[in-house]
C-alpha cells in the first residue's frame, strides 16, 4: 500500500473553504481514480497548515494517478492559499483500535535516519512502539508511512478527543524520544492537528 501527502501550509482565515473544497471537490474526483483506496485531511486551523493524504493500491496506480491529481491539488492549495510540499510514501504498518469518530486529533511526528537502517527501525517500531501506544487512553490509531531510500518516516497517532490527546503529551514524548534514541534516529517535527477527513481506508497491518 502507498500514499501520497501534500503539506500545505496556507492561511488559517481560509481553512473551512479549504477544507469544503478537499470534502466536496477533490475527494470525489481523487477516489474515483483507478486504485485510489481513499483520503485524509488533518488541519490545524491555528496556523494554516494542514495535510491531505491518498492511499493507493500500489505504486503503479499512484504514480499513475498524478498528472490527474496535479490541478485539483494546485486548486485545492490557492484556496487554501500558501505553498506546498508533495511527499510519497510506503504504508509500513497500520493498527486501529476503532475507527475515528468526530472529534478526533493526531498528532504527527516526522523522522530522518540512515537508509540502511530504516528496515530495522521499521520492525521496532512495529514490536514496541505500537502495542505501548494501544494502552494509552483515548487511543485510536496508529499508521507508519517511509520513503526508505530517504531515509525519511512519517507517524500520525490519532486521539479520540483533543482532551486525550493532550494528557498523553508526556507519555508519547517519552516513547518517541527513546525510540529514537534507540534506533539513532532524529525527530526533525512534531505537530498536532484535527482530523477533519478520516477516509484513508488502509488496511490492517499489525
Amino acid at each position: 500500500m502507498y500514499a501520497r501527502s501534500t503539506t500545505i501550509r496556507g492561511n488559517p482565515q481560509s481553512m473551512d473553504a479549504g477544507i469544503d473544497f478537499v470534502r466536496d471537490e477533490l475527494m470525489p474526483a481523487v477516489r474515483g481514480m483507478d486504485g485510489c483506496v481513499g483520503l485524509s485531511l488533518l488541519a490545524d486551523r491555528d496556523s494554516g497548515m494542514c495535510i491531505v493524504t491518498t492511499s493507493w493500491r500500489d505504486r503503479e496506480a499512484m504514480q499513475a494517478s498524478a498528472e490527474g491529481v496535479r490541478p485539483m491539488r494546485d486548486r485545492a492549495v490557492e484556496v487554501f492559499g500558501g505553498g506546498y510540499e508533495v511527499q510519497e510514501w510506503e504504508v509500513s504498518a497500520m493498527h486501529r483500535r476503532h475507527e475515528a469518530h468526530h472529534g478526533a486529533c493526531a498528532r504527527v511526528t516526522w523522522i530522518r535516519g540512515e537508509p540502511d537502517g530504516m528496515e530495522r527501525a521499521i520492525d521496532a517500531f512495529r514490536m514496541s512502539v505500537m502495542p505501548r501506544l494501544d494502552d494509552l487512553a483515548g487511543f485510536c490509531s496508529v499508521s507508519l508511512m517511509t520513503h526508505p531510500a530517504e531515509g525519511m518516516a512519517v507517524s500520525a497517532v490519532t486521539y479520540d478527543s483533543r482532551e486525550d490527546m493532550v494528557e498523553n503529551r508526556e507519555s508519547a514524548r517519552a516513547l518517541r524520544d527513546d525510540f529514537a534514541t534507540r534506533m539513532g534516529l532524529a525527530v526533525t517535527d512534531v505537530r498536532e492537528f484535527d482530523l477533519v477527513l478520516a477516509h484513508l481506508r488502509v488496511p490492517e497491518t499489525a
